[in-house]
């Protein structure tokens, strides 16, 4: 048996995953952090690797980019092939100053400018989207341990990769503030576009789930990092990663 986007059958996907959007970055990891590497799926370019880490079987699945291609295979590997643990690790762009190029972001919490929370809870509610704390409590004492240097907080997951909230809204507020200055006052430290996904999906389903982040470019510093670092470096949260999945 077989999802109409990924190729795996049954057994072929390990409960402990990780998540890169880059099929490239997925092949690389898997090349580079596991043993007795098998690859199930390439549908759509989309490739998805089995492995060992320390001996644990491990999966690492590419996604593509944003909410809608995130979510259908995070829900596959959830419901379909029965993942209990999964770890996006992805790039962002800083926000606040004191976050810079290549430091690794570990996402707390979420917040969204995307209609997925509304629309599943019918704008009832704001329903907050967490990290596992247990994840997220272990991959803090894990970049400790491998003297990788972390931070941990709120992101914002956007809808859209191209918008300037800046032009887009002008000024937000009576003070004066736009709305990158305002979430950045409300503690925002990066902009991405899968955790609110993966956080709702892993809720939804009472699976583990935690967002890593490398952060690739800064959208106030305008500062960035080339294509082919980001297919084949950040390997800091990678490390992590594998760390805090493997975990009891």
């Amino acid at each position: 048996m077989s999802s109409p986007h990924n190729s795996a059958e049954i057994g072929d996907i390990a409960e402990r995953v990780l998540l890169p959007g880059d099929p490239v970055r997925a092949k690389v990891i898997a090349k580079n952090f596991l043993d007795e590497v098998k690859q199930y799926t390439e549908i759509r370019n989309i490739y998805g690797f089995t492995g060992k880490y320390k001996g644990v079987p491990v999966s690492i699945q590419s996604t593509g980019m944003g909410i809608p291609s995130f979510s259908i295979y995070v829900h596959e590997l959830i419901h379909v092939y029965g993942a209990k643990k999964l770890i996006r690790i992805g790039t962002c762009g800083g926000m606040h100053k004191d976050l810079n190029l290549r430091e690794v972001l570990i996402a707390q919490g979420a917040s969204t400018d995307s209609s997925i929370v509304e629309r599943t809870f019918g704008g009832a509610i704001n329903f907050s989207l967490l990290a596992d704390f247990d994840l997220l409590s272990k991959s803090v004492i894990n970049a400790r341990n491998l003297n990788i240097p972390v931070k941990v907080g709120n992101v914002l997951c956007t809808d859209r990769f191209y918008n300037d909230y800046n032009d887009a809204n002008g000024t937000y507020s009576s003070g004066g503030l736009t709305l990158n200055q305002k979430m950045i006052q409300h503690g925002i430290l990066a902009v991405e576009m899968e955790s609110a996904a993966l956080y709702l999906l892993a809720a939804a389903a009472q699976v583990q789930a935690l967002a890593i982040f490398t952060v690739s470019d800064h959208v106030i510093k305008k500062e960035y990092t080339t294509a082919e670092e980001r297919e084949t470096d950040f390997n800091d949260m990678v490390k992590v990663a594998l760390e805090t999945v493997i975990q009891k």
